[in-house]
């Protein structure tokens, strides 16, 4: 029987190395994403393959996989999800060698497999996320989990069933389809590990499996009205931003700490100002408020001059004032969002975006 010690290390290496992969990452700053909510950017899928040991001159015949896969997105980068399926064919391949899915099975099934898995995003690690997901992505997917088999007496093994810890380590190449791009085709090559065979945790292609799977993802639509992620480009508002701030320099100084005016950038965007450390709406900002209709976003910006949060509770608490007058006037209000501190041309504004 297994050490449980040798388990825990094992998972603790493994652990260790998927927090540095998944911690490799750096964000654009003059993009900002969008605050999700908790059930935003998740999806649910099926997929089908078929699982063969890592010996390539004992591939065939191949044992016949399918399952469905749930997840989350929590930033265009980091992502997980949860794997479970059934193997459904029992040949042995001749194997000796206690590898898992590979012995005759006394079931309809060979294995039941469940596993966590955690995904990067390559595309998006390296070449940014642009507020849209690209057609063709590759993303690594690394995780953890539970194999039973169904195990029939042989010369080899013993009627009884078993239980192996198993890790995975493969690749998505995914199409992001639709208008929407709410759906995603995938190929999955990937390589599926026995830690606990043999009464030891190791890393060992003799207790190893290569799988290739197809799959279909359907991405549900978020808080934001899409099914991915949404950015603003801040770089864009500041430089907007600034020439308004240019302008205000000659009013008189009462005027500026508390004016409301417009900035238009591309005529949808509306920029309300806040004196520091307020989110009362002055007679000025409430007027320009009255004249805008339709569908918007409304997005809340502090200044640095108190805690990270305490700013960013802030631009929650002005975003959600602009929010609220409108909708009193009628105004359709789609997302909500406090990104705190981003830069010093969006100090203490409010921006409402039209769609």
């Amino acid at each position: 029987m297994i050490q449980l010690w040798q388990i825990v290390n094992s998972m603790k290496k493994i652990i260790f190395i998927l927090t540095l992969v998944l911690s490799a990452f750096t964000v654009n700053a003059q993009t900002a994403i969008q605050t999700s909510k908790v059930f935003d950017n998740t999806y649910i899928g099926i997929q089908a393959g078929v699982n063969t040991p890592l010996y390539f001159n004992q591939m065939f015949p191949l044992n016949e996989y399918v399952g469905i896969r749930a997840g989350k997105d929590f930033t265009p980068v980091l992502g997980f999800n949860v794997d479970a399926g059934v193997t459904l064919n029992d040949h042995a391949n001749g194997h000796t060698k206690g590898l898992i899915n590979h012995f005759a099975s006394h079931a309809a099934i060979n294995t039941v497999n469940v596993g966590l898995n955690g995904t990067v995003n390559l595309m998006n690690l390296f070449g940014g996320y642009k507020g849209s997901p690209r057609i063709f992505e590759v993303s690594t997917v690394t995780g953890l989990g539970w194999s039973h088999i169904y195990n029939k007496a042989t010369g080899i093994t013993s009627v009884s069933n078993d239980d192996y810890l198993v890790a995975k380590t493969g690749a998505d190449f995914t199409f992001n389809l639709g208008k929407k791009k709410a759906w995603q085709l995938y190929a999955e090559p990937a390589v599926v590990w026995n830690l606990t065979n043999d009464n030891a945790v190791t890393f060992d292609k003799d207790h190893a499996y290569l799988q290739l799977l197809v799959g279909v993802n359907y991405k549900f639509k978020t808080s934001n009205g899409t099914h991915n992620f949404k950015t603003y480009d801040i770089g864009a508002m500041n430089d907007e931003i600034n020439s308004l701030r240019a302008e205000l320099a000659k009013k008189p100084k009462e005027v500026i700490r508390t004016v409301t005016n417009t900035v238009n950038v591309d005529n949808r965007t509306f920029v309300i100002f806040f004196a520091q450390n307020s989110d009362e709406l002055t007679p000025a900002a409430k007027e320009v408020l009255d004249n805008i209709s339709g569908t918007v976003d409304v997005t809340g910006f502090a200044s640095p001059e108190g805690t990270s949060k305490y700013n960013l509770k802030l631009s929650e608490r002005r975003a959600n004032v602009v929010a609220n007058y409108l909708k009193n006037k009628g105004v359709t209000v789609d997302v909500v969002t406090g990104l705190g501190v981003q830069g010093k041309a969006t100090n203490r504004v409010v921006i409402v975006n039209k769609k």
